[in-house]
């Protein structure tokens, strides 16, 4: 059973960065395509970028040239590096591996992100 601790997260001011961590205990991760997830007040959780096992990267064109997807299988461990950041980022943001039916892990606690204008 894999576990997903979010960390990183905080309170920075429009235009500002952050880089945000998920580490997974309990099994690797390594061969799962991973993903990070945002949940705005009132919306629904959106997924905002992934990145395959082999490295490849997609985006949400919202966080498109501002977000980088990365991973470290080493430490089991996937980072988002979060530039140029709006108040519209403003979210609990989580990680997790997407499926075809949801997800294949649970939900951590999460990491909250407030951006001020």
């Amino acid at each position: 059973q894999v576990q997903l601790v979010e960390s990183g997260g905080g309170l920075v001011q429009a235009g500002g960065s952050l880089r945000l961590s998920c580490a997974a205990s309990g099994s690797t991760i390594s061969s799962k395509t991973m993903g990070w997830y945002r949940q705005a007040p009132g919306k629904q959780r959106e997924l905002v970028a992934t990145i395959g096992s082999g490295g490849s990267t997609t985006y949400v064109d919202s966080v498109k040239g501002r977000f980088t997807i990365s991973r470290d299988n080493a430490k089991n461990t996937v980072y988002l590096q979060m530039n140029s950041l709006k108040p519209e980022d403003t979210a609990v943001y989580y990680c997790n591996a997407p499926s075809w039916s949801g997800t294949y892990y649970g939900w951590g606690q999460g990491t909250q992100v407030t951006v001020s204008s």
